[in-house]
């Protein structure tokens, strides 16, 4: 996927730069793609919500934008990641200091699309820096798609307690929600990740959790042969066809998003989780 209906931004925040895509009209919404990159299916995904009314924010955190890497090049990215400071991906209770470029992005966003705020998608890999960027009042709207952090603590969050708590106040002051998806039988974000979550956030945090006989049985290579389990839920793992789960759960993803941030719902109308 060359990804030339996007704009290739290089963007400078927190005196780091990194390239985002940019593509759309309407309030944003940042899509952070899963481990190992912008695949086709992220960018799909991206193109999705660009077509329900969203000006999309694509960061380029790892792996080779636009690619499906096999599964020896997708172990590399993933190994490079955990190790990197920028994810601590080992790390419980704390949260990635990529969070906090994120959280500039998002309001850099804000700013330059206007309406009530601004949507956060993450995905495995990134799938908790949704949350974190609550921390940013621009950010109203977080989905958290198979959080995968940490990889050591399968009852982990990876996110600062104190920041967990400042993120659950905001929650009951502006009275939002947390919207998180999961397959039943994913071994990276398990049963006991999001009890974890419901504990942190109470009944702000809305989980979802699909069968496993929902996910593509044919994923590509990485996802076969490295993650070996149900896991992308709107991604590699989704079944594009109706009345398959993880396409209720994407129009489920956009619904929540049209209601949060205003844009005019173009052809997804499933029921909006509030």
């Amino acid at each position: 996927d060359p990804l030339d209906d996007f704009e290739r931004r290089l963007l400078t925040l927190r005196d780091v730069e990194k390239t985002v895509y940019v593509g759309g009209r309407g309030p944003a919404v940042i899509v952070m793609a899963e481990m190992p990159g912008i695949s086709p299916h992220v960018s799909r995904f991206a193109r999705w919500v660009r077509e329900a009314g969203f000006t999309v924010y694509l960061p380029s955190l790892f792996g080779r934008d636009g690619a499906y890497p096999d599964a020896e090049e997708g172990r590399a990215v993933l190994q490079r990641a955990c190790v990197s400071a920028e994810f601590r991906a080992l790390a419980a209770n704390e949260s990635s200091p990529v969070t906090r470029w994120l959280r500039a992005l998002a309001k850099l966003a804000h700013r330059e699309c206007g309406g009530p705020g601004v949507g956060a998608v993450g995905m495995c890999f990134t799938g908790n820096f949704a949350l974190t960027m609550m921390l940013e009042p621009a950010v109203l709207a977080p989905v958290l798609c198979q959080p995968s952090l940490p990889l050591n603590d399968a009852a982990g969050i990876e996110i600062g307690r104190d920041e967990v708590a400042a993120v659950r106040a905001r929650l009951e002051r502006e009275d939002l929600t947390v919207l998180a998806y999961r397959f039943e039988g994913d071994r990276f974000c398990t049963a006991r990740r999001f009890a974890a979550y419901a504990v942190a956030l109470g009944d702000r945090f809305v989980p979802r959790v699909l069968p496993s006989s929902a996910a593509n049985p044919s994923p590509p290579p990485f996802f076969d042969q490295v993650v070996g389990c149900p896991h992308s839920v709107v991604t590699a793992h989704l079944i594009d066809a109706a009345g398959e789960p993880t396409l209720a759960a994407r129009d489920e993803i956009l619904a929540f998003l049209v209601r949060r941030l205003g844009a005019p719902r173009a052809r997804y109308g499933a029921r909006d989780p509030g």
